[in-house]
């Protein structure tokens, strides 16, 4: 194989959909925390939902100058649920079960411990790619 076609797309490893249990709360009839599938986030995604989470600002003090803001509560909650293969975040019967209207809101009533919440968050980011600041360091020490 020549170092070209080494590229092909049909030489390119498929990242896996990950089960995850996310929350201790939502459990089996043994008490065992049922598993939420969860995949990978594509970079067109991240970039679609990172540019629905950013607006132009007005730089203080400076008329016709604008900065670019992005909600980062708002894209972190949208790269969750667009994240959540299993349960189906948009089902209308689940969202009126919790007294909600979009996924975003609805994974925020289902993982109502903060701590939960964050840890799907860190989840979610590590099966798309993303690294933490802490495992940059230590891959550059190793």
């Amino acid at each position: 194989m020549s170092n070209f076609s080494a590229f092909m797309k049909s030489n390119k490893k498929q990242r896996q959909n990950e089960l995850y249990a996310a929350t201790k709360s939502l459990t089996d009839e043994n008490g065992v925390p049922l598993l939420w599938e969860l995949r990978p986030v594509t970079t067109r995604e991240n970039e679609a939902i990172r540019e629905q989470c950013t607006t132009e600002v007005q730089v203080a003090g400076k008329p016709g100058m604008y900065r670019q803001r992005v909600d980062t509560s708002e894209y972190q909650a949208k790269l969750m649920a667009a994240a959540v293969v299993t349960p189906n975040l948009n089902d209308a019967e689940l969202q009126d079960s919790y007294g909600v209207m979009s996924a975003e809101e609805l994974l925020k009533e289902m993982l109502d411990d903060a701590g939960e919440y964050t840890e799907l968050a860190v989840k979610v980011q590590q099966i798309s790619g993303f690294t933490t600041l802490a495992e940059d360091v230590e891959a550059v020490k190793n």
